[in-house]
């Protein structure tokens, strides 16, 4: 077995099922996973991806019971529950964000990350965020894009962070149905699940009732970091 991959044991502990359900679920095709020998293997990028994927269909609920599943999993000295404010320093959040293009506003938000001085190269991050804009992108219909590479990148940063920027006017950045973005997110983990809690909390901001508004209508970084922090604060669970 690969070190990276689960078996159908692993797996159960990790999600929090079953090992039948596991199963079950790898046999009718709805989890990532190939026979060796006879045994169900789960490969752990695959895991991840089809979580993250799972956390952009969800709802509340789902998205609450995925943070849990994830607070789960970690390990004794890292329980400590995760918060995006402290991931946002204020350096790394810019009103108007200097870029009218895709690639414009990628480059950009790669440089916010970089002023904080723990993204080590911020030509490896815009090319990793670029591929996997080009896969899939993350534009969503609120208008908000939740940037990030395919893959955590802890050879070239210093510590997870999260970098912000709103530009004036919405631009083209994948949206369906020509939805316009204005607000963009980047995601810079370290490790798988610091950054499919990241993904699902920022979901769960996003869904929340007047937060876009807020976030928007604050004038300067510290107004939209304090604006977050409540938030944060504010959801249930």
């Amino acid at each position: 077995m690969a070190e990276d991959d689960f078996d159908t044991e692993t797996l159960s502990a990790y999600l929090h099922l079953s090992a039948a359900q596991v199963a079950r679920l790898a046999e009718r095709g709805k989890l990532p996973a190939r026979k060796v020998a006879g045994d169900w293997r789960f490969s752990r990028p695959e895991i991840h991806h089809w979580l993250e994927e799972r956390i952009g269909l969800s709802d509340e609920e789902e998205l609450l019971e995925v943070e849990g599943l994830l607070d789960d999993a970690a390990p004794a000295d890292e329980a400590d529950r995760l918060s995006l404010a402290e991931l946002l320093p204020l350096e790394a959040i810019e009103f108007p964000l200097p870029a009218r293009t895709r690639n414009s506003v990628i480059n950009s938000m790669v440089e916010l990350a970089a002023r904080t001085g723990w993204l080590w190269d911020p030509q490896k991050m815009a090319e990793a965020v670029r591929s996997r804009e080009d896969m899939h992108p993350t534009a969503l219909e609120s208008g908000v894009a939740l940037m990030h590479p395919r893959r955590p990148m802890p050879s070239i940063l210093g510590q997870p962070l999260l970098a912000l920027g709103r530009t004036e006017r919405g631009i083209p950045f994948g949206g369906s149905r020509g939805v316009l973005t204005d607000t963009f997110f980047l995601i810079c983990s370290t490790d798988d699940r610091g950054h499919l809690l990241a993904l699902a909390r920022l979901s769960r901001l996003i869904a929340a009732p007047e937060f876009l508004g807020q976030l928007r209508a604050a004038p300067d970084a510290r107004t939209i970091r304090q604006c977050i922090l409540e938030a944060e604060q504010s959801l249930p669970g």
